[in-house]
């Protein structure tokens, strides 16, 4: 049976916006996304985090730096007793023509073909265009572009749903 998912962005969604994020000390976590996480699996969601992480391919830092902040991140979410099913990383440099970096459903297509998601009723969570134009991309249509990361360009959105944060999202999602 096909899951629903909450797929979230990393950076700007979950975490405040750093350029590069690689180091725990620079990681502070967006307020009230731990409570919205919770309401997500109270809703019976599962959570997928996708995330282009562009600094590896830069050279900024390096897939094992990812994994250590994303291991701690993951911990800190099991604190609070909620569950991250999968995290999915794009480690490439917007110039390269992979199939994974947002705007392109690469992510989440190894998502479904891992977890059976029912993209109909899933959800993307996203501060930029691209997160939305991947879920689009990938079946996905409920879609929220949260302001707490880049700047948006709301009349030109694709996004169903534009929140000036993850703490607003009890007004959009739920049953």
């Amino acid at each position: 049976m096909a899951i629903k998912t909450i797929f979230l962005d990393r950076d700007g969604v979950i975490n405040k916006e750093v350029g590069y994020l690689h180091k725990i000390e620079d990681f502070k976590f967006i307020d009230g996304v731990f409570d919205a996480c919770l309401y997500f699996q109270s809703l019976g969601y599962q959570l997928i985090i996708v995330t282009n992480q562009s600094g590896i391919g830069r050279g900024y830092y390096n897939e094992d730096d990812f994994h250590i902040i994303n291991n701690w991140m993951l911990e800190k979410f099991s604190k609070k007793d909620i569950n991250i099913l999968d995290v999915f990383f794009c480690p490439h440099g917007p110039e390269s023509n992979c199939s994974c970096r947002k705007p392109k459903s690469g992510m989440f297509n190894r998502a479904n073909d891992k977890h059976s998601i029912d993209m109909q009723n899933s959800w993307m969570i996203g501060d930029k265009e691209a997160d939305i134009q991947a879920a689009n991309a990938a079946g996905i249509q409920n879609t929220i572009l949260v302001k707490s990361g880049h700047a948006i360009d709301e009349k030109n959105s694709n996004a169903k749903f534009i929140l000036d944060s993850i703490n607003q999202v009890k007004e959009v999602i739920s049953n």
